[in-house]
């Protein structure tokens, strides 16, 4: 088991990592480019500012189940975001993840995404976890695969990207 339980389900915990929910004066500051002092020198991504535009159409997406900030315990700087898609559709539940360039290689991802899954497959309404990743982008798919998960299938995205789609069950991680 990757993560640590505390009595704060807001905050998973790993041996290098805290994921912690998103607040919304941390969702403010990304979409009004307000740099904090905690944030690595290369967050926010344009990923993690498409995530915080969509919290005020998903607001279920700040609570525990939804998406969370990589903090490194090292530094107690901000050097990514994860989160889950809540809510599961038919005890599925998305994935997905970015870490800053400045800590990437340092296998953040994937044991961000470990603990993560971990959590949402112990929801009693989630029994598989996934994350659809561009063919054309081999580290993210070496992510999932250090995290546990397996490809099981192709298909095409809304741009036509080529994706391989990713997901691992309860039990088997």
């Amino acid at each position: 088991m990757s993560r640590i339980l505390t009595n704060d389900p807001a905050i998973l915990t790993t041996a290098r990592l805290l994921l912690r929910s998103w607040t919304g004066t941390e969702a403010a500051a990304v979409l009004d480019d307000d740099r904090q002092a905690d944030w690595a020198e290369d967050f926010p991504s344009e990923g993690d500012r498409v995530i915080a535009s969509l919290f005020a159409e998903h607001p279920a997406w700040l609570q525990p189940h939804g998406q969370r900030l990589i903090i490194e315990r090292a530094t107690g700087l901000v050097v990514g975001a994860i989160g889950l898609f809540w809510p599961p559709h038919g005890g599925q539940l998305e994935i997905g993840y970015g870490v800053v360039a400045s800590r990437r290689g340092q296998g953040y991802a994937a044991e961000a995404t470990r603990a993560l899954t971990e959590f949402a497959l112990a929801v009693p309404d989630v029994d598989t976890v996934f994350a659809d990743v561009e063919l054309a982008n081999p580290a993210s798919a070496r992510v999932l695969e250090k995290a546990g998960f397996h490809r099981v299938g192709e298909s095409r995205g809304p741009k036509g990207e080529h994706l391989a789609r990713y997901h691992t069950v309860a039990g088997q991680l």
